[in-house]
């Protein structure tokens, strides 16, 4: 089967096709043919090495996470999926490898394609679905009539986070450029600030929830909107205790996290903020209740381009350029 693989860590340059051999699902895995792949900028970090002190890969590696596609083949002990379900996931664990014709996916970290969306749409959900899922509504615990905070509002996590936080009944803020405002206030944002005419810390306050997608001078500026038992949830860092305990690090990289987050989590102490950082889990169930939503159009996926197979390595660079409006998705041959 032919792959989008890196070999090494670091420009795209290092990124190139390659002929594989078809997978076989394991037990608890199911194999799917890939009609389309989502990107997200964590394929970008990864594959340049800026993802090393928290995730490393065996390489070469497959790029990518989101998929939907056509189980193909179960292996041992799947009893949710069968051939020629039409499925969508983002593959689970330390594993990648959605930009290939094929790929093994965890059953548990796979969903039915909701019928309604066709494969590229439903490529584009899985991981900005459960990130935003994981973060407003298991973390944050957003409440109706809450004020919540997610930057960068038309990138693929703002678009699908602003609708999902609508639908908890948030009221939401934002930022973004001039030529973006209506698809944000279209999506369900009521403050809209155009970032390159005003700084958002001037503008709100008392605000109970912030998702932090930006990370940096952002992230720390994050705080000051907030009100004292306000909630942070970064995508981007710097890591927590909870995280670093979860994945059972040694003392030295426990050590290395706990020098580059200690600011973060002196501003957090000092103003009466609970800081989380969020590393999505993959989770099939979890998909299933997102695919139920767009099903009954309470949200709907936001696609700024689509890539052919053979163009990936341009729809990386595209998608690093930090320009897309919603999701950049890769769309395969169909197979026999």
């Amino acid at each position: 089967m032919k792959a989008l693989v890196f070999n090494r860590y670091g420009d795209l340059d290092r990124v190139e096709f390659a002929d594989l051999p078809r997978p076989t699902p394991k037990s608890g895995q199911v194999l799917v043919q890939v009609r389309a792949a989502g990107l997200n900028p964590v394929d970008n970090k990864i594959r340049s090495g800026a993802m090393k002190p928290i995730l490393r890969y065996q390489l070469p590696a497959i790029l990518g996470s989101d998929l939907a596609g056509v189980v193909v083949e179960v292996g041992d002990s799947v009893s949710r999926f069968k051939p020629g379900d039409a499925v969508f996931a983002s593959i689970d664990g330390l594993r990648m490898g959605a930009l290939a014709e094929y790929a093994i996916v965890a059953e548990n970290a796979v969903a039915l394609k909701p019928a309604d969306l066709d494969f590229v749409e439903a490529a584009s959900i899985p991981m900005v679905a459960m990130t935003s899922w994981q973060a407003l509504n298991e973390i944050a615990h957003i409440k109706p009539d809450q004020k919540v905070f997610i930057p960068a509002g038309s990138g693929g996590i703002g678009t699908f986070a602003i609708q999902l936080a609508t639908y908890l009944g948030a009221k939401v803020a934002t930022t973004t450029s001039a030529s973006n405002v209506g698809l944000v206030r279209s999506l369900g944002a009521e403050v809209v600030i155009d970032y390159q005419k005003q700084r958002f810390e001037d503008v709100l306050s008392d605000y109970d929830v912030v998702l932090d997608t930006l990370g940096g001078e952002s992230l720390e500026k994050c705080f000051s909107i907030l009100r004292s038992g306000g909630v942070v949830v970064s995508i981007v860092g710097p890591p927590d205790a909870a995280f670093v305990r979860a994945r059972g690090m040694n003392f030295l990289m426990v050590s290395a996290l706990w020098l580059i987050s200690s600011k973060i989590h002196r501003l957090a102490k000092k103003r009466g903020i609970d800081y989380s950082f969020l590393l999505v889990d993959s989770n099939g169930s979890q998909l299933s209740e997102i695919g139920e939503l767009i099903i009954e159009g309470k949200i709907r996926p936001v696609i700024d381009k689509v890539f052919p197979f053979e163009q990936a390595r341009d729809a990386l660079a595209y998608l690093e350029m930090g320009r897309a409006k919603g999701k950049v998705v890769v769309q395969m041959k169909e197979q026999p």
